[in-house]
């Protein structure tokens, strides 16, 4: 005994401790199955991160049997057969040393009595065998649910997805009870239960039998709800508000839809609704709902900068629930013209914004605006003020619709001559999206956006003239991960096309704010604002025309998680006839970078013109926040 106790100290000097290791998984043929072994295998997670003893060691290979058991049966696996071996490596001149299977049980004192400098190589092998499929799927009752057989409707046998002769595979066994319980409270059944599956192996025929217990419960309607966490905002108006009602089916989407649908409307930063059991009188589940109202008031400080239009700042004051039915007032100062090649000098531009949701009816909204504007353009220099008010209303999910009524009383000093005009018009609009962003910062990977515009105006300057102007745009975005060339959302091709026309009036019949012009990163970058079209003789004041069209066409790319880049082209052309398509024709190229933020990227674009004209500018620069289209 003492001879023993003193070898012991000795063979500790001479062994590796820590003992370090690598291991090595033999492929078994399918790429998901080999990720989950290597993420079950202990020795494979903990080799590089955790100092480990030789007798450590061997319990980590020990352990891994039952670890890649676990994960080849999660595959339908369940007659494997795992071999790990362990071989010393790391030194050329030593004797080779005899591999040893994970199962020997003298690994400890084999890995002890390797010498300091000697790595071990674990190889895991795993052998599939033949896999399991599902035997017999039956539904059993729970009890105190009734009596006889459970019978699932075409609905319910849907969800629950799987059936005799599919691969067993664990986790489509057990999200098939989540599944089947989420179609049944979907039928209203708001108290259904489906348990756990159990199973028994059949290694004989090498099958699984599955028995799911099924506790489906009454068909349940919404009872009474309650509200509670207002302070600010009024109860009647959520009540009205509010998608989902008593007598309702009760159903988990609708009642989530319901949710988002309050939380939407930018009043309360946290939404929570909750069953209230036990059922009422006639199978009815009460409902409560928590409302956490966010900050009401808020001041944001805005800015850009482009080399045409020069620099832009200034501060924005919102109250978010100003008469407690969520109506928001928002009012912003702004100084303009800070530079610029299309500018002569400072501006300013001060408006206030009250909207109204559900003005009238729900998903119709009542917007005003009173709008204070000086810009010293070189086209010409406005002083104005605006009032306009309108309906926009809603339809389904991509339509919306719009009707104003707007006066402006302005002052324009163009070539000298000064002119004063009072404008009534009664804008008409739609769009339609179906990029599915609900943030229109956010950059559109897919889908189509169109908007369009009648404006049937009239101007009250000496007698009465009246035109109709006429604006259509379109933009459209394809995802190159289609053609098998990129990741999703990562390389994206944008076009854009826009017409506008003024019909009823000749060019110098209506104000110069009212005609249409092109340049700038609305239509032609590269070129200033208003820099494409008609100009007065030597001079770089533009006359504005009665027809306009652009097009662009952009190639954006995303690099790493948060920065990107672009390059693009736009052509386009103002005419002075009532039809498109007519003038001298401008194109600009550029590109541009991009840093992805959460709220929207930061966009720094950079054009030059291809065939600009004598006065005009040799290239522009843009900055701003969100994609140009």
């Amino acid at each position: 005994m003492l001879a023993i106790a003193l070898c012991w100290p000795i063979d500790t000097v001479l062994g590796a401790d820590p003992q370090t290791y690598t291991t090595t998984i033999t492929p078994t043929g399918e790429a998901e199955l080999d990720a989950a072994i290597s993420a079950s295998s202990s020795l494979v997670s903990l080799q590089k991160t955790h100092a480990v003893s030789p007798f450590a060691l061997a319990g980590r290979i020990r352990n891994d049997y039952g670890r890649l058991r676990t994960a080849l049966e999660s595959y339908g696996y369940y007659a494997p057969a795992i071999k790990i071996t362990v071989r010393t490596r790391g030194d050329k001149n030593a004797a080779p040393v005899t591999p040893m299977d994970g199962t020997d049980p003298q690994l400890p004192e084999w890995l002890q009595a390797i010498p300091k400098g000697q790595a071990v190589q674990v190889t895991i092998t795993p052998t599939k065998g033949e896999i399991f499929r599902l035997g017999h799927v039956t539904m059993v009752r729970a009890s105190g649910d009734g009596t006889g057989p459970v019978v699932l409707n075409p609905l319910e046998t849907k969800a629950l997805g799987v059936k005799s002769g599919q691969p067993a595979i664990a986790s489509d066994v057990l999200a098939a009870a989540a599944s089947l319980q989420m179609e049944m409270k979907e039928e209203g059944h708001a108290l259904a239960q489906v348990a756990p599956p159990k199973a028994w192996l059949r290694p004989e025929t090498h099958t699984l039998d599955v028995e799911y217990t099924v506790r489906s419960g009454p068909v349940v309607t919404i009872g009474a709800i309650s509200l509670s966490g207002m302070k600010r905002t009024h109860p009647a108006y959520i009540a009205q508000r509010m998608t989902m009602h008593p007598n309702d089916l009760y159903q988990p989407s609708r009642i989530e839809a319901a949710r988002q649908d309050l939380a939407g409307l930018g009043v309360f930063s946290d939404v929570q609704v909750n069953d209230a059991p036990p059922l009422s009188a006639g199978n009815q589940m009460p409902l409560s709902l928590d409302f956490k109202e966010g900050k009401v008031r808020t001041v944001a400080v805005q800015g850009g900068y482009s080399t045409d239009l020069g620099g832009r700042g200034g501060v924005s004051w919102t109250h978010r629930n100003i008469f407690g039915n969520a109506e928001r007032l928002r009012l912003t100062a702004l100084v303009t013209g800070l530079g610029g090649s299309a500018q002569q000098g400072l501006g300013y531009d001060v408006y206030a914004d009250l909207m109204k949701p559900d003005f009238g009816s729900r998903d119709q909204n009542l917007s005003v605006r009173v709008e204070g504007i000086r810009q010293l353009l070189y086209s010409y220099r406005q002083t104005a003020l605006l009032v306009r008010a309108g309906v926009v209303r809603r339809l389904g999910q991509r339509w919306t619709v719009s009707f104003e009524g707007q006066a402006e009383q302005e002052q324009i000093e163009q070539m000298g001559l000064v002119n004063d005009y009072t404008i009534i018009s009664l804008p008409l609009g739609a769009t339609y999206d179906s990029t599915g962003l609900s943030n229109p910062i956010d950059p559109a990977t897919h889908g189509v956006r169109l908007a369009a515009s009648v404006t049937p105006s009239a101007s009250l300057i000496n007698g009465t003239s009246f035109f109709t102007i006429m604006q259509a745009n379109a933009s459209t975005y394809f995802d190159l991960t289609h053609l098998g060339i990129s990741r999703p959302g990562r390389s994206i091709i944008a076009v854009r096309g826009i017409v506008g026309s003024v019909q009823g009036a000749s060019t110098f019949d209506i104000p110069p704010d009212q005609r249409l012009y092109a340049g700038g990163s609305a239509t032609v970058r590269g070129f200033r604002y208003q820099g494409v079209g008609p100009q007065f003789a030597g001079s770089k004041y533009a006359i504005g025309g009665t027809s306009m069209d652009a097009g662009s066409v952009e190639f954006r790319q995303r690099f790493f998680r948060s920065f990107g880049g672009a390059l693009f082209a736009d052509a386009g052309q103002v005419g002075t006839g009532s039809r498109p398509f007519q003038g001298t024709l401008r194109v600009g190229a550029g590109a541009g970078v991009r840093y992805y933020t959460p709220i929207g990227p930061v966009r720094v674009d950079i054009a030059v013109p291809l065939n600009r004209p004598k006065r005009g500018d040799t290239w522009e620069l843009y900055l701003g926040l969100g994609e140009t289209f």
